[in-house]
């Protein structure tokens, strides 16, 4: 596995340990379709909670956040939905959100975590 899936999956464990140090309830990880894969799908309260991680070394490239463009959001919401659809017991009554999670630094277990809610 390359260096960088390395770093991109130990993100995603520090995400969502995150994630549930905030109350929320993490239903799903690294879920796939023929359309893409959505990182983490959490709920808490009325709302279900997709979450794209992105994990970067330093900001030499830009910002973690900077790499979810207009397209790269269009499609994660069409994936929210297709989740969504594909899980109505769990979505059911709650209303859909978007959240990023940057995490920037040498090592993800100590970077720096920013949390972005209710990207629209």
């Amino acid at each position: 596995m390359a260096d960088k899936d390395i770093r991109g999956r130990a993100g995603e464990e520090r995400a969502a340990r995150h994630l549930q140090a905030q109350g929320y309830t993490v239903l799903d990880r690294n879920w796939r379709t023929a359309a893409g894969e959505l990182d983490i799908v959490a709920a808490r309260g009325p709302h279900l909670v997709v979450v794209e991680v992105k994990t970067r070394r330093t900001e030499w490239f830009g910002h973690p956040f900077e790499a979810v463009d207009k397209r790269k959001r269009d499609r994660l919401w069409r994936l929210a939905c297709a989740w969504a659809v594909a899980h109505p017991e769990v979505a059911r009554r709650r209303t859909l959100r978007l959240d990023l999670i940057g995490i920037t630094g040498e090592d993800p277990a100590t970077a720096v975590l920013e949390h972005l809610e209710d990207l629209r």
